[in-house]
């Protein structure tokens, strides 16, 4: 029984299709009656939401090219309501049609475009974006709910484009477990009301930690002891001597010194001029320089009070949550 019900339904389901493609086609060719005709035939059988979208679409943008304002904006006012998001493309279709849909926008109470910013941040230190559109002033309550969780976040009056924010954290201030959750956006005024849904999903991460430093960014260690310059006045003072003596040697004449003597004397001269070009050669013993010394340490003091800083924070970081929340899938 079930197989011979099966193809009169499919076959029910396919006229109804062809119903509203009739309609578009039926605008498409300008034909605005058959249009409205097709539209209304379809609209009173059982169709599908999109279907019926289309529908109310097609029989909005009829009426409106017959001048029929107050059919056509009652067509818009329905498909409003099955589809908040859809509305005439002003690059495709004619200015009356957009002033029509406005003017049925503006009869309705709907929340409109309803979105979710993915953000990233440490629970408590941020929040995610909500962000919807209400076509008339009402009293907005958006609500988080999923995980056992029914949450209200923001209540206010708003119309047109509107910004929540949450942090996602729950009632008892802690973030809320990783999983699916629906961002519930109800508008209220007077008898009416609307609702629009947005899934996200929520994760949890781990606060990166902060690396210790081995040194403070612009300061350097400055070298404790140096080495003084080499000091040539031992050869100075080497070669003044054997020049006096050079000098004597030849003021007493070559009379009054021997051979001998003379190279006793400037045997002498030259081995002056050698100890002291030793003297002069020899590297100085380092010598510590004590405003160096002291700056290291305070340098040396300053990176242990950081490193001891890091640690305090990296124990705190260790204990936080890094939140991620993203748009979900659809339902």
């Amino acid at each position: 029984m079930a197989l011979a019900l099966a193809a009169p339904a499919g076959a029910l389901a396919a006229q109804q299709q062809a119903d509203v493609r009739r309609a578009q086609q039926a605008y498409a060719d300008a034909d605005f009656a058959r249009a409205i005709a097709s539209a209304h035939r379809a609209l009173g059988q059982p169709l599908g939401r999109l279907d019926r979208v289309v529908a109310y679409e097609v029989l909005g943008f009829a009426y409106a090219a017959l001048d029929s304002s107050r059919q056509a904006q009652e067509a818009f006012r329905q498909l409003i309501f099955l589809d908040p998001n859809r509305e005439p493309d002003v690059n495709l279709v004619s200015p009356r049609i957009t002033s029509l849909y406005a003017n049925a926008l503006g009869q309705v109470l709907v929340v409109r475009r309803a979105t979710v910013d993915s953000a990233t941040f440490v629970a408590g230190q941020g929040a995610a974006a909500v962000r919807f559109q209400v076509s008339r002033s009402a009293r907005v309550v958006t609500r988080i709910v999923g995980q056992g969780l029914d949450l209200p976040i923001d209540t206010q009056l708003a119309v047109g484009a509107t910004r929540v924010d949450w942090d996602g954290l729950g009632s008892d201030g802690a973030p809320v477990a990783s999983g699916d959750y629906q961002v519930v956006v109800t508008a209220t005024e007077g008898q009416n009301d609307f609702a629009a849904t947005v899934p996200v999903r929520v994760r949890h991460g781990a606060v990166d930690t902060l690396q210790h430093l081995s040194s403070l960014p612009g300061y350097t260690e400055q070298p404790e002891t140096v080495r003084p310059p080499r000091d040539w006045r031992p050869l100075g003072v080497s070669a003044l001597i054997a020049g006096v003596a050079a000098g004597a040697s030849f003021a007493l004449g070559s009379s009054d010194l021997s051979g001998e003597s003379r190279r006793e004397i400037g045997g002498a001269s030259v081995l002056t001029i050698g100890v002291g070009l030793f003297l002069s050669l020899r590297r100085a013993e380092p010598q510590p320089v004590e405003a160096n010394i002291r700056y290291n340490q305070l340098l040396r003091e300053q990176l242990a009070q950081r490193n001891a800083e890091i640690a305090g924070q990296n124990l705190l970081r260790r204990r936080q949550v890094l939140l991620t929340i993203v748009p979900g899938p659809s339902p």
